[in-house]
């Protein structure tokens, strides 16, 4: 049995299954690396960051809003994408890290010696922050992928 895809590409039962798995594969590899960096920062510094899936969702637009500026697309092919996305992926690295270096100095490193419940209570609050500039920066509304 072949099935049409979005792109007018036909594919067979075998293909599709393929592809699922391999969606799969990436979807989970995403969520054992933020689970991977909770469990890490919990290890370390021993707070539950309640921001961190914040800053991931932040990651997520900085790299929509670069895709967007080089003007990235679905006919970029071959060699040019390649560079696209390893230039999008280098910058968005350098932005997320600037603003969890903010976020630790910022709201975290003044509580270190507080009592555990403070820089608890301080994190929850980055969370809202972070949630609240990607409300006012990229609307309410759903962001497509390019």
């Amino acid at each position: 049995m072949t099935r049409s895809t979005s792109f007018g590409v036909t594919m067979t039962g075998s293909e599709i299954f393929l592809q699922q798995v391999l969606n799969g594969l990436t979807i989970g590899s995403y969520l054992a690396l933020i689970a991977l960096g909770y469990t890490m920062v919990y290890g370390i510094i021993e707070l539950i960051n309640f921001a961190h899936g914040d800053v991931y969702m932040m990651g997520f637009f900085i790299s929509l809003s670069f895709l967007g500026l080089l003007g990235a697309t679905i006919t970029l092919s071959g060699f040019t994408l390649v560079w696209v996305i390893v230039a999008v992926m280098l910058a968005t690295m350098v932005c997320t890290g600037t603003i969890n270096l903010a976020i630790d100095r910022i709201a975290y490193k003044p509580l270190r010696r507080a009592p555990r419940l403070a820089p608890l209570i301080t994190a929850v609050g980055a969370s809202f922050v972070l949630t609240n500039i990607a409300q006012n920066w990229k609307g309410p509304s759903q962001v497509l992928y390019p």
